[in-house]
């Protein structure tokens, strides 16, 4: 779906990526995980073209987009939705302004067309009846929720989490980890979730990646990732885990707890 080819992304002399390459399969769900400022979020805004790379190609369902002028690459952003890390919503607007936002500014669909979408998509994310209240009104995972319902006002084929649990509590970590498998499962769109959770990663991700130092140093599937003998990554699992994992069921967790506690 997405191909990531040598991105390479200096801030003020200094460098952020270096030389990335990265597969993003059709109807997976990827968890890019790093420690922080390895530039995972950056490598997010170049792919969703927020951010310009200073070098490399980003392939998107066949079509390289770097080189795009702004009316094809908007045409690309339709199929892509994004729940940023802060849910990013508009204060001085209701719920439904903000999901609607978007279908207002880039479609002739009348009121009550909109509101139709916005009573769905809030259907989606298990919210209903928040309707006319304003973010301030909202907890930090309805907050959450409401973002990603605007993410998906365009029926997107990829959704983009950056840090979708930061900032939650536990109960609602273990929510939003569950909604972002149900969506994953009942709309079959391509996920890629940015987090350092590692309760999160491996209670989502069917596939996995690891950044270290702006590069790639290891990919694969929850199994391949737990069995890989790269000391960074293995560092970074092992003392990355929350102790409350260990009563999780997941059996891919209780393996890799225990190979930490070996």
């Amino acid at each position: 779906m997405i191909l990531v080819k040598n991105i390479w992304k200096n801030f003020g002399g200094k460098s952020v990526l270096n030389g990335l390459s990265l597969e993003i399969p059709r109807g997976e769900t990827l968890v890019i995980m790093g420690r922080s400022g390895c530039g995972k979020s950056v490598l997010l805004k170049i792919i969703t073209g927020l951010l310009a790379a200073d070098a490399g190609e980003i392939w998107f369902d066949g079509t390289e987009i770097s080189q795009l002028n702004a009316k094809q690459l908007n045409a690309i952003r339709r199929k892509i939705g994004m729940l940023f890390q802060s849910a990013a919503l508009f204060d001085s607007m209701t719920v439904a302004e903000n999901i609607a936002f978007m279908l207002d500014q880039h479609t002739k669909l009348t009121h009550a067309e909109m509101r139709k979408i916005v009573d769905e998509k809030l259907s989606l994310v298990d919210l209903e009846g928040v309707q006319e209240l304003r973010p301030a009104e909202l907890s930090g995972g309805m907050r959450k929720r409401v973002g990603l319902a605007r993410a998906l006002a365009f029926n997107p084929e990829v959704i983009f989490y950056d840090e979708p649990t930061t900032g939650l509590d536990p109960v609602t970590c273990n929510e939003i980890n569950q909604l972002i498998r149900d969506l994953h499962e009942k709309l079959k769109v391509t996920s890629v979730v940015v987090t350092h959770d590692m309760h999160s990663a491996f209670s989502v991700a069917t596939r996995m990646a690891m950044i270290h130092e702006g590069k790639q140093i290891a990919y694969g599937n929850p199994d391949e990732i737990i069995n890989n003998d790269d000391p960074i990554l293995q560092q970074f699992i092992l003392f990355g885990a929350p102790d409350q994992i260990l009563n999780m069921a997941n059996p891919v967790l209780q393996e890799f707890i225990g190979k930490r506690d070996r």
